[in-house]
């Protein structure tokens, strides 16, 4: 069975601990890096059309009203031939509870119909929120599999815990 990493992730200020920082590279990123060092498996990052603020109010305040409205922000690159792949890790963070909404987008720009998907998600705090059961519904005929939430603030030392989940969907 083939395998893709999807990710969508966000640098610049993000909340670590009770504080802000700025990273150059987003938590997610850093942690499908690791991942794709662990399985055999083709990358794919996802890039919005228009990027997300720097400041860290900013880009929550749009997180929260893209969700409220539903948006599906457009993406600039695609997958090609998506059929190949079987398994599909697919990772973001957590914000407002449930999956960035350009996964959304992503998720229904393409057949995921029989794909196994493993939900992966970076947070400070909130662990996967509500993902797993929004993606069990956004995708009903694919087979979402219990996802791992990695605190952001941790990913650079994750590797045992991304190991043991490969494990253990591998059935190891």
């Amino acid at each position: 069975m083939k395998s893709l990493i999807v990710y969508f992730s966000h640098s610049g200020e993000n909340y670590f601990n009770g504080s802000i920082k700025s990273i150059k590279e987003g938590n997610t990123k850093v942690l499908c890096k690791k991942l794709s060092q662990l399985i055999e498996a083709d990358v794919f990052e996802i890039q919005p059309l228009h990027e997300y603020p720097n400041n860290y109010r900013s880009t929550t305040d749009l997180a929260k009203e893209e969700l409220n409205h539903e948006e599906r922000p457009k993406i600039i690159n695609i997958v090609k031939d998506i059929q190949q792949y079987d398994m599909i890790y697919l990772a973001y963070p957590n914000w407002w509870g449930t999956y960035p909404r350009i996964i959304a987008t992503f998720i229904e720009s393409y057949d995921l119909k029989g794909k196994h998907i493993y939900p992966i998600c970076t947070h400070e705090g909130s662990g996967l929120g509500r993902s797993e059961n929004d993606l069990k519904k956004a995708l009903p005929d694919s087979i979402v599999h219990a996802g791992l939430a990695v605190q952001g603030s941790t990913v650079s030392h994750c590797d045992d815990r991304l190991k043991a989940y490969i494990e253990e969907k591998e059935g190891k």
